[in-house]
């Protein structure tokens, strides 16, 4: 899965990431670094970061990673004792890029060099920003009633039923602004006065409170789908059409687009029967040789399709790696840009895409060739 970047060694950099000590996303950066030969990362926990006790060392390469999967961080971040609640993520929004800025801070202050820029963090982290950012950069996306920082704020149900009548969209995803992994996302129908129905994995308990569920629901009144997005509107919301995608043997499909150093590394497949492709809500990996297949088989071409993902990703120069969702409509011609992720690049096992310049490596080893090479270039550069 990993290979020695011998050949491309110039300095040898020392790593630092920042992120959940033992979890699977440390764990898989830690073995691509030691599979290139270098010594062990240093992981500097984002509880040291949101509690001021955070430091860096002089010469660091300093790597972000996603703040997840720990408890005590959500409760810092979000202010909820249970992870599985849905709302508090313009807080967690607040918090998380507060602490993204000091970690860019503590590392200019000690001469470290950081992957991952701030304020690229900061729009990846905003939907209606990041789509504003794409459209601004002619990178195909779905029409959105809420694009870019003048975006009208979403109050309620009643404000997303008049922006979807106004921007005619019979047919659209509600999502949180700060929201991620399909946390508080609503496919929305509409069909006339009162025939509303959403698929959604939000669950409601009596008390109104939202929880994030791995069943996806479907909810076949006007009343319970206006009573979540009003329970949701509070922490932002933003508001694109649903585009009707292509399908890989009867099921919807999605693709996650790794790009590294802006080239397109790694794709994998994401199938549903449901709108959210999500593994963790049902969601399997399809077949990405018969998309290829029916990609050319409609005319289309793969490389302009992974093109459309580095587009995306050039709109966030530094930073080194994002992950691109890439919708692909019916009958698999055309593509737009439906997300892009600060850290969307958990996909085990996943080797690099032929001609990328990844082969055989996994996500993670991509990135530290990536440094490296980076490393190598630079040197070279300063010594002619």
């Amino acid at each position: 899965m990993s290979r020695s970047p011998s050949s491309t060694v110039g300095p040898v950099p020392r790593f630092a990431v920042v992120g959940v000590p033992g979890n699977r996303r440390v764990t898989l950066f830690q073995e691509a670094v030691r599979a290139a030969g270098l010594p062990a990362a240093r992981v500097v926990p984002w509880q040291d970061v949101l509690r001021g006790e955070a430091a860096f060392r002089p010469g660091e390469t300093v790597r972000m990673d996603s703040p997840g999967e720990d408890a005590e961080v959500e409760r810092l971040l979000r202010a909820v004792d249970d992870p599985t609640r849905v709302e508090g993520t313009a807080r967690w929004y607040a918090r998380f890029t507060a602490a993204v800025r000091e970690v860019a801070r503590a590392a200019a202050a000690a001469g470290a060099e950081l992957l991952d820029d701030p304020d690229d963090v900061a729009v990846l982290f905003d939907k209606r920003l990041c789509h504003g950012v794409l459209d601004g950069a002619a990178v195909p996306v779905p029409a959105s009633a809420t694009s870019g920082a003048g975006a009208p704020v979403v109050r309620g149900w009643a404000d997303v039923r008049a922006l979807m009548a106004e921007h005619r969209m019979p047919r659209a995803f509600v999502k949180l602004a700060h929201g991620s992994s399909a946390s508080g996302v609503l496919a929305v129908e509409t069909a006339g006065p009162g025939r509303v129905r959403a698929t959604t994995s939000v669950e409601r308990d009596a008390a109104g409170r939202l929880f994030n569920s791995l069943r996806v629901r479907r909810c076949t009144t006007e009343r319970e789908v206006a009573a979540i997005v009003d329970a949701l509107a509070p922490d932002g919301l933003h508001i694109e059409r649903w585009l009707p995608k292509a399908s890989q043997h009867g099921r919807s499909a999605d693709l996650r687009v790794v790009v590294v150093a802006g080239r397109a590394t790694h794709a994998v497949v994401r199938t549903s029967r449901s709108p959210m492709t999500n593994l963790h809500l049902g969601g399997e990996r399809g077949n990405l040789d018969e998309v290829r297949v029916a990609v050319r088989a409609a005319g289309g071409s793969w490389a302009d399709a992974l093109a459309v993902c580095e587009r995306a990703a050039a709109c966030f120069p530094e930073t080194l790696c994002v992950a691109v969702d890439l919708l692909p409509a019916t009958g698999w011609r055309r593509f737009a840009v439906g997300e892009v992720n600060a850290f969307g690049d958990l996909l085990p096992r996943l080797t690099g895409l032929p001609g990328s310049g990844a082969e055989g490596l996994d996500t993670y080893a991509a990135q530290v060739v990536a440094v490296l090479n980076r490393a190598r270039n630079h040197r070279a550069t300063t010594s002619a």
